[in-house]
C-alpha cells in the first residue's frame, strides 16, 4: 500500500475526532526513533523471530496541546498488519497534559499516570512490533489525542473502537509520528 494512502487509513478516524481546533501547533516526538524512521530494538516484541526487542514502550514527548486541553489519549496502529485490516498495538489514555511526555518503557500498564487499553490480542499491554517474516516493513502510526475529558473519565479495558467512540465530541486536537520495522 503507498504511503500517503495507508497513513490516510490509519490516521482518518482520529482526524475526524479532532475537528477544526488548533491542530497545526500541536506536535509529538520520540527520542526512540524519528518520524519516518526505523523503531530501536528495545521497542520491539520479545519473540525472537523479530530480533528479540525488549517490548519496551518507546519514549514520547509532546508539546503546544490544544487550549483546553484536560487528558491525552494515545494509539498505536499498525495498518500494514492483519493481513490489511491492521493491528493496533497500544492503547493509552487517562494521560495527563502537564506532563511533557512518557519515558521510555514506563507505559505499557496502566499505573497512576496512564490507563492502557486492549491491544489486538486482547491484552492491557503494550505489543512491541513484530511483522511476519518476509513482510516489507509495517508502519507504526502513534497518534496522540488532546480531548477535553477530565482525568479518570475514561474507564479501563478499551479497545480501540471503544476509545474512538467515547471521544467522539471530545477531541480538541490530534498529531502522529510514524516509525517502521522489518526483518
Amino acid at each position: 500500500m503507498h504511503l500517503k494512502h495507508w497513513l490516510f487509513a490509519a490516521l482518518l478516524p482520529c482526524t475526524a475526532l479532532a475537528g477544526a481546533g488548533n491542530q497545526g501547533a500541536m506536535s509529538i516526538s520520540s527520542s526512540s526513533f524519528t518520524d519516518g524512521g526505523v523503531i530501536a530494538l528495545q521497542q520491539v516484541g520479545q519473540d525472537p523471530a523479530c530480533g528479540a526487542g525488549e517490548e519496551r514502550t518507546p519514549q514520547l514527548s509532546w508539546d503546544n496541546l490544544p487550549a483546553g486541553t484536560r487528558s491525552l489519549a494515545l494509539i498505536m496502529f499498525d495498518p500494514d498488519g492483519g493481513k490489511g485490516v491492521g493491528v493496533v498495538h497500544w492503547i493509552a489514555y487517562n494521560i495527563d497534559p502537564e506532563q511533557d511526555g512518557l519515558k521510555a518503557g514506563t507505559a505499557g500498564l496502566s499505573g497512576p499516570s496512564v490507563t492502557v487499553g486492549r491491544n489486538s490480542r486482547g491484552t492491557l499491554s503494550y505489543r512491541g512490533p513484530c511483522p511476519p517474516a518476509g513482510d516489507n516493513p509495517h508502519h507504526y502510526a502513534l497518534t496522540l489525542i488532546a480531548t477535553d475529558l477530565p482525568l479518570g473519565t475514561l474507564p479501563e479495558g478499551l479497545d480501540r473502537s471503544g476509545l474512538l467512540q467515547l471521544l467522539q465530541g471530545h477531541a480538541l486536537g490530534a498529531q502522529s509520528l510514524v516509525g517502521r520495522y522489518g526483518h
